[in-house]
């Protein structure tokens, strides 16, 4: 990016050939970037909420039973209760007109209105760890975003644990 810059500097005409190629391919490089950091910040979330579940999975059970994912799943969804009855305990106290956590705590609720709106419809994306081979893959996975693209994840749903 430095380079074009530079050499866009050094172009003597703005409507050249070459001023135009360069700040194409100066466009080009920043929109593979934008993209780039976009899936980096989606393979982060998905990391962070499978190793949620990796840390709370019991290590002798060798596969989940419908139950134990749906109580698993439960609990991923209500993760953020303490923390909202934190904020409000602290908006309770003294005469304050304005709520001082008031982005958090938006975020926390759409956040769980989504997920929760996801496990009740089309399902939590996740590894099946009612099977035995998935949840053994699903331990042996050590954080890594590139080997994150390995493990095979499905979607969960209140529907499908039911069923089964």
């Amino acid at each position: 990016m430095r380079n074009l810059s530079k050499e866009l500097l050094k172009c003597k005409h703005p409507n050249s050939r070459k001023t135009k190629a360069l700040s194409k391919k100066a466009k080009r490089v920043i929109l593979r970037n934008e993209n780039n950091q976009a899936q980096n910040l989606k393979r982060t979330l998905i990391a962070n909420k499978i190793q949620w579940f990796l840390d709370r999975i019991d290590s002798s059970i060798t596969q989940c039973t419908p139950q134990q994912t749906e109580q698993l799943i439960e609990s991923y969804l209500s993760r953020f209760d303490e923390e909202l009855e934190q904020i409000t305990i602290k908006q309770s106290i003294g005469n304050r007109k304005k709520r001082q956590h008031a982005s958090r705590q938006d975020v926390i609720k759409m956040t769980i209105e989504r997920e929760r709106e996801e496990y009740n419809t089309c399902g939590l994306e996740m590894p099946n760890i009612m099977r035995e081979t998935d949840l053994a893959a699903f331990r042996l996975w050590d954080g890594d975003l590139v080997a994150l693209q390995h493990l095979k994840l499905t979607r969960i749903s209140k529907t499908m644990l039911n069923k089964v």
